[in-house]
């Protein structure tokens, strides 16, 4: 597609992919992320803003989620070539990241997935619980513009000062930069022409992270993806919406790091190496 995708990277090491969701940026990775790999060094992390999201632009050439998909691979080859990385994706961004691996699964290394969405990308067909808010703080959503308080109430399971700090900083930063026009656009056509399970089945270390309360997304529909990633560890976090690395960060961090035990351990396998945490 030739588009240049607006990124941020830190550290060094082995690499790892991470892509946001729906109408945020970056940010929304990092702001996840980064604490964990605070505690795991030996990682290059590679943020990008998908087209129309952030600081990347999206012209009319981008116009389905295949397109998107396109730039996503030359970004990869421009980045990695043909070195193997991880891969991360969050809600929509977890759809993409499905087709990248569908498209270059030898290259990726090992799959996280955060609230993705399952196998209906219909918002009104999907298979989701009831809206369910755990915490309520009517003090808090009050003091908020209309705009914001649509914003964090619409995904939110916990209301409190820190998941509208963690909101604030890691989504409502992000959203505030999309191109709606662009967004409206790529929507009409955000199923991607090929099934990203479809194919041979993806064999390596693989983490589901679903949200018992998340109504956007579900947590049904994934497991019923789970035939094709025989690898996979699936989690359905009690008191988590769809924005579960807020509401739930310990698990989340305990759980990502514990993905990347695994991955490791796989390639020392494969390299017929004991068995150990790879650094």
């Amino acid at each position: 597609m030739g588009i240049p995708l607006h990124f941020v990277a830190h550290g060094d090491g082995t690499p790892l992919l991470a892509l946001h969701g729906w109408t945020p940026d970056h940010r929304l990775m990092t702001g996840c992320l980064e604490p964990i790999f605070a505690e795991r060094p030996g990682y290059r992390r590679v943020y990008p803003d998908l087209p129309g999201m952030g600081r990347t632009p999206a012209p009319a050439s981008v116009a389905s989620a295949d397109d998107i998909v396109d730039a996503l691979l030359g970004f990869v080859e421009e980045q990695f070539g043909g070195e193997p990385f991880l891969l991360a994706g969050e809600s929509y961004g977890g759809y993409l990241a499905r087709a990248i691996v569908h498209a270059r699964p030898r290259q990726v290394l090992g799959l996280l997935l955060i609230c993705p969405p399952g196998i209906e990308l219909d918002r009104d067909k999907r298979n989701v619980p009831p809206r369910t808010v755990l915490r309520e703080d009517p003090e808090l959503v009050a003091g908020l513009s209309v705009e914001e308080a649509a914003h964090f109430t619409e995904g939110t399971v916990v209301q409190s000062p820190e998941t509208l700090r963690r909101f604030r900083e890691d989504i409502g930063s992000g959203i505030a930069l999309a191109d709606e026009k662009a967004m409206e656009r790529i929507q009409e056509n955000w199923t991607l022409r090929v099934d990203p399970e479809s194919g041979a089945a993806y064999e390596r270390p693989t983490l589901v992270l679903t949200g018992r309360q998340d109504w956007a997304v579900g947590y049904a529909e994934q497991y019923s993806l789970l035939a094709h990633y025989p690898r996979a560890t699936f989690v359905v976090l009690d008191r988590a919406g769809h924005n579960l690395q807020i509401e739930q960060p310990t698990l989340f961090g305990a759980l990502v790091l514990e993905w990347l035990d695994r991955v490791g351990g796989s390639r020392a396998e494969s390299m017929g190496e004991p068995s150990a945490p790879w650094r």
